[in-house]
Formats: structure tokens, C-alpha cells, sequence
């Protein structure tokens, strides 16, 4: 358990937010909390949790252009069938 003590601006800057957002003070302090610890150690995104961008998509180029893909999956699905044959 922790005590604090408050001037009377933040006790009423507290007991506004706390009728605005309806939650407790304990609700309150934990999402106060969770938010100074994500900015000042944000989470990694997905890229940067599995090890970056993946090398292989890099080198091919235009794959924003619906034709290009469709031209480079129906190359590899081809090679891919005369391989197994």
C-alpha cells in the first residue's frame, strides 16, 4: 500500500478525471503507470519480435503492382511443378 499526498490542484485534477473516466483511483494509477513504462520502453513491433524484414522480399522489386506479383508467383509455382516432375 502506498499513501501520497496531494496539494489541492492535482487532488481536484484527480477527482475530475476520476468522474469523468468513471473508474477507480487504482485503475486509474495502473493505466497512469503502463503508460509511462510503454513510453519510455516501447514495445517492439512484430518485424523488429520476429528479426526484421525479411531478406528474401527485399530484392524483388515492384511488388506494389498487382501484375508483377501475379508474374513472379506463377514463375515460382511453375518451377516449383517442373521441379517435382
Amino acid at each position: 500500500m502506498l499513501n501520497i499526498s496531494l496539494d489541492d490542484e492535482a487532488e481536484r485534477y484527480l477527482i475530475e478525471i476520476l468522474k469523468r473516466e468513471e473508474i477507480t483511483i487504482n485503475d486509474l494509477i495502473k493505466q497512469l503507470l503502463r503508460n509511462r513504462l510503454n513510453i519510455a520502453h516501447p514495445q517492439k513491433t512484430i518485424l523488429e519480435r520476429m528479426g526484421g524484414m525479411p531478406q528474401h522480399l527485399l530484392y524483388i522489386g515492384g511488388l506494389s503492382d498487382r501484375d508483377k506479383r501475379r508474374e513472379i508467383i506463377s514463375a515460382r509455382l511453375q518451377a516449383r511443378h517442373q521441379a517435382s516432375s
